[in-house]
């Protein structure tokens, strides 16, 4: 069965803008004003859901969404890395890094490796098309209203969840993950069923935001 898959991406906060492992910190100001400037323009869908951390679901209130979390799009655990500045664990674990950006399914942070992100995205993702992962309350809670449709799923997911989305849906190779970039508040459109995805890439739902 065909289904549409919208993720958006959050929006900013503090690591992100301090270029931090992000630790689950929540929007900054600047961010959820962002997103309510930004909630005209999310589409409408049969189901809404979130990542369940603070800056997915801050992110889905702030664009007025009834979302539910779910677990299985929980953001990419970096272990002892989560909430440390990029540049700091570069300088102090330089090895680490390189073994974490050449082999997809390496850990050195003891966390989740990118190979298994990917996975996980991509179980969840196939799952959507046969109606494993859209129950009937979420399309009741998903605030859709008439001009939303049944097989489709609006996210708001951390911008690695999307972008392992996007490796799977279109069976690029793991390490594809890294050229790909998702900005703040941005919609990436997955459409199809397991094996037979398209993709729309991300548009912004508002114009970009300053520093």
């Amino acid at each position: 069965m065909t289904v549409r898959v919208m993720l958006v991406s959050p929006a900013m906060n503090a690591a992100l803008r301090e270029a931090r492992f992000d630790g689950d910190a929540p929007l900054d100001r600047a961010g959820e004003r962002s997103a309510r400037a930004a909630a005209a323009a999310v589409p409408r869908s049969g189901a809404v859901l979130s990542g369940p951390s603070e800056r997915c679901l801050g992110t889905a209130a702030a664009l007025g969404l009834a979302a539910r979390a779910e677990p299985a799009l929980t953001g990419w655990d970096l272990g002892r890395w989560s909430g440390r500045r990029l540049d700091d664990v570069g300088a102090a674990e330089p090895a680490a890094v390189a073994a974490w950006i050449g082999d997809p399914s390496a850990a050195p942070h003891g966390g989740e490796s990118l190979r298994a992100l990917v996975e996980r995205v991509g179980g969840w993702l196939d799952g959507t098309g046969g109606g494993d992962t859209l129950g009937a309350g979420d399309r009741q809670g998903a605030g859709g209203g008439p001009g939303a449709t049944d097989r489709s799923v609006l996210v708001v997911a951390e911008p690695a969840v999307v972008r392992a989305a996007v490796v799977h849906a279109l069976a690029l190779p793991v390490e594809a993950f890294w050229r790909l970039d998702v900005a703040p508040l941005v919609l990436t459109e997955l459409t199809g069923r397991s094996g037979r995805w398209n993709v729309r890439l991300g548009r912004p739902l508002a114009a970009p935001e300053g520093p």
